[in-house]
């Protein structure tokens, strides 16, 4: 994956200041995980959430609070839902990755301009392949076309997924979704699908990128009759950790792979975006689980 910028980082400095935008986020780990990780490297790091949700802002509002992160010297923001396509049209430039997946969850400011990155692809793939190598991947269903769900799917294919079905609340976006990736992937076959039943009805794997599930939006992204001992079952969600999808399928023996490792490795890019410093990736996932364990 390719997320180069010439000139974008943040150098060296010893006092970085971030932030989140998005809704519903009181539960991230992204302020522990890069806070954690400055104290380690020896670097003074502040993590702002800007929640739209308690700030009793929308999308709409991108422009505003962009420009006063901007005004007040932070070094960039971390994006995520319902802002990760919203946002690209307020910025300056897009990394390769961004501009390829069309979805952007890290904003660096530097030098008056704002440079917009994807660390979401790379950030799934690490613990996809870490934990799935060797399963099928013959037909997975991937459940959101959305900005985490265009990453995801990307590195899926990366990852050597030969048969992606797409389901979205809106099935249009789903196929220009697979339109796109199969242009990027010749050789794989993508498809839009708006019946989720009869995607899932020959699928070995199923990966979850919509909002369900997460605070402020409980409850499971499919019918419950779909998921079986068959399956192995990924998901993007991580607070809560234990989503209502990964409890079911646990309780009906998939192999299943939470959203912590996703948080993590996307966190590490997004870090060295922000400093322009090399995290220890090791240390970042020590932070999160022990964070997870002490509730």
């Amino acid at each position: 994956m390719n997320n180069s910028i010439s000139g974008t980082t943040t150098g060296n400095s010893d006092k970085v200041l971030i932030g989140l935008i998005g809704a519903d986020i009181q539960r991230s780990k992204s302020p522990f995980l890069h806070e954690q990780e400055a104290s380690a490297a020896g670097l003074r790091l502040q993590y702002q959430l800007l929640d739209l949700t308690r700030l009793g802002k929308s999308v709409d509002d991108l422009p505003t609070l962009l420009a006063a992160a901007e005004s007040c010297g932070f070094a960039g923001v971390n994006i995520t839902h319902p802002c990760k396509q919203a946002v690209i049209p307020f910025l300056d430039e897009l990394s390769p990755d961004a501009r390829q997946i069309g979805a952007v969850n890290t904003v660096v400011f530097r030098n008056g301009k704002r440079y917009g990155y994807n660390t979401d692809c790379s950030g799934f793939a690490e613990p996809f392949r870490r934990n799935f190598t060797g399963r099928d991947l013959r037909q997975v269903v991937l459940l959101g076309a959305g900005g985490a769900g265009s990453a995801v799917a990307q590195a899926l294919l990366g990852c050597g997924v030969q048969t992606l079905l797409i389901v979205d609340q809106d099935p249009a976006r789903a196929q220009a979704l697979a339109d796109k990736l199969q242009g990027f992937f010749p050789e794989r076959r993508v498809r839009g699908e708006s019946d989720v039943a009869r995607a899932m009805a020959e699928a070995s794997g199923l990966v979850h990128a919509t909002p369900t599930g997460m605070d402020g939006h409980p409850g499971l992204p499919l019918p419950a009759e779909l998921i079986h001992g068959g399956l192995w079952v990924a998901e993007v969600v991580y607070f809560p950790l234990e989503t209502a999808l990964l409890k079911l399928a646990r309780e009906r023996g998939c192999r299943v792979l939470d959203g912590g490792g996703m948080a993590v490795w996307q966190a590490v890019g997004a870090f060295e975006l922000f400093t322009g410093r090399a995290p220890d990736s090791a240390r970042m996932e020590q932070h999160f689980r022990d964070m997870i364990a002490r509730g």
